[in-house]
This record gives C-alpha cells, sequence and structure tokens, in this order.
C-alpha cells in the first residue's frame, strides 16, 4: 500500500456575485489531481503561480477543505483531514517559503522549537529544554541558540530552526512548499543537502512544492508537473527531465539556465525548438478552452496529458 495516495482530488473555491451574494461559479484550483508517495521517498509538485501546486499540498494536510477525491495517509482516511488536524499533525509537518516570517520575531528559539511539543507531550521543563537542545543539534546550531531571536541568524539558519520546529514531534511526511526560495543561491544548496541528511536519519518522506526546476530535480524521486489545476505530465524524475513529453514540461525545462559553456549551444537551440513548437502546435496540448486534457501512460512510469492521437 502507497504511504500517501491522492486519488482524483478536486478543491474549487466558489465565486459569488449579486446583490445576494449568491455562488455564480467556481475557480478549479485543482482538478482532479491523483498522486502516489511511497515511503522515505520524495515528491515534486512543480507549476508556476496558480498552478494549483499549494493548495494541492494545503488539502493534503488539512488546510482546505477537499471537493472531491480521496485522499489516504498512512493507511487511514485524510478526505477530510481539516476535521482531525489536531490528530494528523503529530504525523504531518510543514516547512514554509519565508523562514523568517514563519517564525515569531518576538519568541526565542526555546519557545518557538518547543511550540508543538507544548501542544501535544506533557514534558517537564527540564526535559522539554533537554529535546530542544537535541533538535538543535539535529540541524546544526550550537547550543547558546536556544536564547536567541529569529533575527540573530542568516536566512539559512532560521530555515534550520523551521526544519528543527517541524522534527519535533517526529512526523512520518513533511510538505515544504518553496522551502529554498527565499534564501541566496549560495545557501539554496546548503538546506537541501541538509534536508536530504535529516530525510535518511529519520526515514522522513516529502512533499515537495517548487516552481524551481533545479530544486526538483536534486530532491525528488517523482515530479507531477501541474498546470491550471492538472497534471500536464507525471512520472520518474529523469523520465520528467530527459524525455518532456508536455510543451508547458518543455517550456519549464527550457527556462532552466545552465552555466555549463559546452552546453549552453546546445541549450538555446532546444529554447528555440519549444519557441517555435509553443506557437504553432500549442492546441495539440489543450483544449478549445485551454485547459490540459486527462493524463494517459506514455511508459511504465511516464504520463502525459496529450490527446489519444498524440500518444
Amino acid at each position: 500500500m502507497a504511504f500517501l495516495k491522492v486519488e482524483n482530488l478536486k478543491v474549487h473555491f466558489p465565486v459569488k456575485g449579486g446583490v445576494f451574494g449568491r455562488v455564480v461559479d467556481h475557480i478549479k484550483a485543482v482538478d482532479d489531481v491523483s498522486l502516489t508517495l511511497e515511503q522515505g521517498k520524495t515528491y515534486g509538485l512543480v507549476g508556476e503561480s496558480g498552478s494549483g501546486k499549494t493548495t494541492t499540498g494545503r488539502a493534503i494536510i488539512g488546510l482546505n477543505e477537499i471537493t472531491d477525491g480521496t485522499i489516504h495517509f498512512d493507511g487511514r482516511d485524510m478526505s477530510h483531514a481539516h476535521k482531525v488536524r489536531k490528530e494528523i499533525s503529530k504525523d504531518i509537518q510543514m516547512i514554509f517559503q519565508d523562514p523568517y516570517s514563519s517564525l515569531n520575531p518576538r519568541k526565542r528559539v526555546l519557545d518557538i522549537v518547543a511550540e508543538p511539543l507544548r501542544n501535544f507531550e506533557k514534558l517537564s521543563k527540564a526535559d522539554e529544554k533537554r529535546r530542544v537542545y537535541e533538535l538543535l543539534d539535529q540541524v546544526d546550531l550550537s547550543p547558546e541558540s536556544i536564547y536567541k531571536y529569529p533575527h540573530e541568524f542568516s536566512g539559512g539558519q532560521r530555515q534550520r530552526i523551521g526544519i528543527a520546529r517541524a522534527i519535533a514531534l517526529k512526523p512520518k511526511l513533511i510538505i515544504a512548499d518553496e522551502p529554498v526560495s527565499a534564501l541566496d543561491v549560495s545557501v539554496q544548496a546548503q538546506v537541501l543537502n541538509f534536508m536530504q541528511d535529516i530525510q535518511k536519519e529519520l526515514n522522513l518522506t516529502y512533499l515537495i512544492i517548487s516552481h524551481d526546476l533545479g530544486v526538483i530535480r536534486h530532491m525528488c524521486d517523482r515530479v507531477g508537473i501541474m498546470n491550471k489545476g492538472r497534471f500536464v505530465e507525471e512520472g520518474n524524475t529523469e523520465d520528467i527531465f530527459n524525455n518532456p513529453q508536455h510543451i508547458y514540461t518543455k517550456r519549464l525545462i527550457a527556462a532552466i539556465p545552465d552555466i555549463n559553456p559546452r552546453k549552453r549551444e546546445e541549450q538555446l537551440t532546444f529554447r528555440q525548438q519549444v519557441k517555435h513548437e509553443y506557437e504553432n502546435a500549442y492546441h495539440d496540448y489543450f483544449d478549445e478552452n485551454g485547459i490540459p486534457y486527462d493524463l494517459k501512460p506514455f511508459t511504465a512510469t511516464h504520463s502525459v496529458a496529450l490527446p489519444e492521437r498524440l500518444i
């Protein structure tokens, strides 16, 4: 059985109008998304702003109520997770995008990291402090950090504090929403490598949400490319990056800067090919309303949203 299995997930937000504020339409933020995540592995949700990737993650953790579909996590039906959030919070935690705004600037690290422990575990003050010291050691922060405030740390260190808080309750799944996008490029790789080390040490399962394909390729075993609330392509990471089939995926990959001078000409050629295909074959990939088609198997590990005639 899959550790996390999402089937036909839909999250539609009502649009109200008129004098009486009646529902006149719905925004289909997530529209029929399915994914499977194995324990100890990492799944990446990719897409531009508004693609539905963050809404999908929030639905899984119970922050968005789902319209339809099912979510099963570790053998439990999580389809209405918002009703049992306290029950599942120990097993599913989040790492947020901005490590500064997600940390209360008025609280010391001791109180920030200990917050989930105080909510769920009845520890003595001594045991609580001992546990916080252990967590700081796990994220490579000095014991003296316990009495400091968030503004006294660098961006990368603040994200480590956020990770310490996320792993305090020994969760099974961590949802990381743009975990390094607010950090300097020089720090991003350090934090990502650290997340991989922690994953191996604690047997964590990650769902990573990002618009950065470099981050996704570095971290993930499988990838789902989202556009307008739907998957346009889904598969093993190397399938997606080495053999992209959908024009939307190709455009995202073509936009990745390549610092290798030997590959710049090859990348430029690829970009020109993608630009020409997008301009001349857009309607092969989207229906008359600009909505992606249903996913169909392309190989045993790779699916793509194309009409039957192009599979």
